[in-house]
């Protein structure tokens, strides 16, 4: 089985917002201040975009597949979205995984799916529902209620979104090391500063607490006994070991700190 823990982040899409508003004499933070302002206008208050006004700045991934565990950001940091998102809907294509996302339902796959569509991407394998592969009739990406995509907050909050809760504080509780780095409202930011690296480091600890919930929520539904939940554990603790970065030893060494199992 394979297991692919993803999450993205994303920036206004300024492209998106001189087209529809008749801003081509603007630089993107100024598009973006327009976009923020007339959001703002909208809701009252919010200024966090409508998914279809989001462009992928970085997809992060936790790949779990037979004896190997591996975490890194898809493309290289110059790479264009495009690519990015090209690259996400490949790897479904190759290896057919177990998507395990925290809000993916409501934010990550919907964003994929309007950039996918803007960029002109293929993705069968992502939308098979059972016409051509049968096994994919009770078990699919798309369907809320089944297990090819596990969206862990809203399988733990019963479906109702009135239950969900942030990542950061059920990882924190679980004694994970939570939020690292920055947090998503300073993505823009970063961008601006051409922090990109900051940006997929960031998003990597995000994909790494997320897929220790999971290993935990394995352990509660039983399909991992506590003996195989540290096994992985000190999988995932070996495998940051090894990739010797400094945001990946500042995550292992966090999450040291906490005295979590």
């Amino acid at each position: 089985m394979n297991i692919f823990v993803f999450d993205i982040e994303t920036i206004p899409d300024t492209d998106g917002g001189r087209r529809l508003y008749g801003l081509n004499s603007l630089d993107d933070r100024n598009v973006a201040n327009v976009m923020f302002h007339k959001r703002r206008q909208q809701t009252g208050d919010s200024e966090f975009l409508r998914l279809h006004l989001q462009r992928v700045a970085a997809i992060s991934v936790v790949l779990r597949s037979r004896d190997t565990f591996k975490v890194w950001s898809l493309g290289a940091p110059d790479a264009g979205e495009k690519e990015i998102v090209q690259r996400f809907f490949d790897g479904l294509e190759r290896y057919t995984p177990t998507l395990v996302t925290w809000n993916g339902t409501n934010f990550d796959l919907p964003v994929l799916h309007y950039r996918a569509l803007l960029h002109g991407i293929s993705a069968p394998r992502y939308w098979e529902t059972g016409d051509e592969d049968q096994s994919f009739r009770w078990n699919n990406y798309i369907s809320r209620y089944h297990w090819r995509h596990t969206d862990l907050m809203d399988v733990l909050a019963g479906f109702s979104p009135r239950a969900n809760a942030p990542l950061d504080e059920i990882a924190t509780l679980l004694g994970f090391p939570g939020k690292m780095g920055m947090s998503g409202d300073k993505v823009w930011d970063a961008w601006l500063e051409g922090d990109i690296a900051g940006i997929r480091n960031y998003c990597e600890t995000d994909v790494l607490n997320t897929y220790l919930v999971y290993l935990r929520f394995q352990l509660m539904r039983g399909r991992l006994h506590s003996e195989e939940y540290e096994r992985e554990c000190e999988l995932v603790r070996d495998s940051l070991r090894q990739e010797n970065k400094p945001h990946l030893d500042e995550f292992l060494a966090a999450w040291r700190g906490t005295g979590s199992p």
